[in-house]
């Protein structure tokens, strides 16, 4: 007997001696392609067509085969099509949901598909007509509703919100997509709460809920009162906003695992001997073929609830026991689409260990601690863009964290100590820090560590200006916190100091390659200001009064370059240029520093020339500084303790428009509608003859 062959909806005999034959549901559609209203010759038309499987591929294909004036003939047809899913919608028989949900998601993009030609007619007129549109929407919005808050099966509930997320994103410019209009005025945000707040709901389907939220936050954020925003900014249910956090923790550790168990690979391989053989010549280049794809989706839904949600910041410290301790759930879980490493959900075996004990003791972890580790990965290479916008938006969330009270609260408790372990970028002048040695601190330090890091680790010739601007202002952020509340935190600030007075170096070593691109005195200026603030107020929040002998000892010992930047800045505001006004404000800003080192400079000599001694030890010269503070005078600088608060309207929009358009792009890429087999949705819904 000869074998029966499956192709583009086509059922052929594999002796081709006979023409193809088409699938039924194939032939159905063809059928609404027509002029004529399908149902005229079979009554049961609508009523049989949601009982057949759904032939994606080819439904979409024939919508985009169609120029708009074809489609245009058939509008009725579509029309009809579109109202009677939503109708079956409100079905008993879970088999016709499915296919309707399905059929539903393959209109919108072959009916959008054809919206980007020439022809210009509005996808909701093609869809339902402008006469229903209002009813029609409010009905699908409502039948989805009601489908996720259901205690019904899972994998209608995946295919509703993979509806939505393919309605939200058939346009790249959410803000563009006037269906959302609807979404808007019908809204489905107590169901994602709900969602949110149910553990088997939230593993199963969080983190599409998560994403959808904050696309659904992002449409016309500010042309009109989006509902999503005032909604979300106003939770204050402790269960659904530890759902939320949980959602993002995870999927953030999952992104970090995949980047450790890669790395681990990569140095176990030949090209890791190779470079332990000739040295570490090759370390930076080998660093960068670890490389796993960065989730800008789950960093928006962290940004959105950290930027509009002041009670989502106590999310931030709580910590997770269900990322240890959950079991894998016994009910099905629907397949999710293969894409690429770190834009999936994590699944339920990584669910049940996303967070890698940080030594043999396994401490407990919590968000920030798992945002922070992924902030350390992403930020290490900015040449790639979604790195570079990735770490942009890890730096704007840790600039709302540093500004809220509550987040700084538990920062600097002494209380609360973990032990964080960053990545950390291979460099040759240092050696891999050991990661049992970490000492258990205060989480503000951690915050330290990463800035440090970013300062030390990217003086390039690419210099990415824009991050190093807001490292800094961070910095600035959480010392004004100290200075203000009189925190006194156990840190090791000289290497702050060295990392700053280095950047200070690069500034002035390249200062023709970067003033063509960048205004470097802006960045100058707040470098100088970091030091005035510690030289006004540092005995008021520097640990010990010997940090404070530390400090003037590392201005004083590179004193060199605070000396060549007030040449630069001199030089060039006494000049009639482009640079003048900048310049000369750092000219200012160094007069305290200048002080110091004009202070302290001939006291050490003299002491060196009385003591016949040729090099003094740290010792000898902190006697020196302790010695003579009498008699130093230094100028009050009014304002280093104030700063502008962070604005996303006025000074991010663009950022966050381009990158919404990004993720709307990957998100429709990564959307799998067929990946429930008919076989598991039968197995699931045994109840249907």
């Amino acid at each position: 007997m000869a074998q029966t062959e499956k192709k583009g909806g086509l059922l052929r005999k594999s002796s081709a001696s006979k023409k193809p034959l088409k699938e039924k549901v194939v032939l159905m559609y063809d059928e609404i392609f027509m002029t004529e209203d399908p149902s005229k010759c079979n009554p049961r038309f609508w009523e049989e067509l949601f009982l057949m499987k759904v032939n994606l591929e080819y439904l979409e294909g024939k919508l985009e085969a169609l120029d708009g004036e074809e489609l245009m003939k058939i509008k009725d047809n579509i029309n009809c099509l579109f109202q009677h899913c939503i109708q079956a919608l409100g079905e008993e028989h879970p088999i016709r949901v499915v296919n309707a949900l399905q059929t539903l998601c393959a209109l919108i993009r072959g009916v959008h598909q054809k919206n980007k030609s020439t022809s210009g007619f509005d996808i909701i007129n093609m869809l339902v007509g402008f006469d229903k549109a209002e009813l029609c929407m409010k009905n699908l919005m409502e039948s989805l509703d009601s489908l996720l808050c259901a205690e019904g099966s899972e994998s209608l509930k995946s295919l509703c919100l993979k509806l939505l997320l393919c309605l939200v994103t058939v346009t790249d410019n959410i803000s563009q997509n006037t269906i959302l209009e609807y979404v808007m005025i019908n809204s489905i945000f107590e169901a994602i709460l709900q969602i949110l707040s149910s553990p088997l709901s939230r593993r199963e389907h969080g983190y599409d809920a998560v994403v959808l939220l904050a696309l659904l936050v992002n449409y016309r954020k500010y042309e009109s009162v989006n509902p999503y925003i005032v909604k979300l900014s106003i939770v204050d249910d402790e269960a659904t906003l530890n759902g939320m956090g949980l959602v993002i923790a995870q999927a953030l550790s999952e992104y970090n695992r995949q980047y450790k168990d890669k790395e681990e690979e990569h140095q176990s391989g030949f090209f890791s001997a190779l470079t332990n053989m000739v040295g570490s010549m090759f370390i930076a280049d080998a660093d960068e073929k670890i490389s796993v794809q960065t989730n800008e989706a789950i960093l928006l839904a962290l940004y959105e609830a950290v930027h509009l949600n002041r009670n989502f910041i106590t999310v931030l410290a709580q910590s997770h026991p269900e990322m240890g301790l959950m079991t894998t759930p016994t009910s099905p879980i629907p397949a999710t689409p293969v894409t690429p490493l770190g834009t999936t959900p994590p699944s339920s075996d990584v669910i049940s260990s996303a967070e890698l004990p940080l030594d043999a003791d396994v401490q407990t972890s919590n968000l920030l601690i798992t945002f922070l580790k992924y902030s350390s990965i992403v930020m290490q290479d900015t040449k790639d863009e979604h790195r570079l916008h990735s770490g942009k938006l890890c730096l704007i969330i840790l600039t709302c964290i540093a500004e809220d009270q509550y987040a700084n609260a538990f920062l600097h408790d002494d209380n609360m100590n973990f032990r964080v372990n960053l990545h950390r970028m291979p460099m040759r002048h240092r050696k891999k820090a050991a990661d049992k040695n970490l000492p258990c601190r205060p989480l503000v330090c951690a915050v330290l560590d990463l800035m440090v890091e970013f300062i030390v680790t990217h003086m390039m010739k690419e210099f990415p200006m824009d991050l190093y601007v807001r490292c800094i202002q961070i910095v600035h952020k959480l010392l004004c916190y100290q200075k203000k509340c009189r925190v006194r935190l156990h840190y090791t600030w000289r290497e702050l100091w060295s990392a700053l007075i280095n950047l200070l170096k690069f500034l002035m070593s390249n200062e023709t390659v970067l003033l063509a691109k960048h205004n470097i005195f802006t960045l100058a200026l707040m470098v100088v200001n970091l030091f005035n603030m510690f030289i006004t107020y540092g005995d008021t929040f520097l640990p010990t009064p010997s940090s404070y002998d530390e400090l003037y000892y590392e201005i004083i010992r590179m004193h060199q370059n605070f000396d060549n930047l007030y040449s630069m800045v001199l030089r060039l505001s006494t000049n009639a240029g482009q640079w003048k006004e900048p310049a000369s404000k750092v000219t200012h800003a160094l007069v305290n520093i200048r002080a110091i080192i004009n202070h302290f400079n001939p006291k050490i000599e003299s002491y060196a020339a009385v003591n016949h001694i040729s090099q003094l030890s740290e010792d000898q010269v902190l006697e020196v500084v302790r010695s003579n503070y009498d008699t130093l005078t230094l100028k009050l600088q009014d304002g280093l303790d104030q700063y502008e608060r962070y604005s996303e309207q006025h000074k991010e929009a663009a950022f966050f428009k381009e990158l919404v358009r990004s993720i709307s792009i990957n998100v429709r890429k990564n959307l799998a509608f067929n990946t429930l087999s008919q076989e598991l949705l039968l197995k699931e819904f045994s109840t249907i003859s």
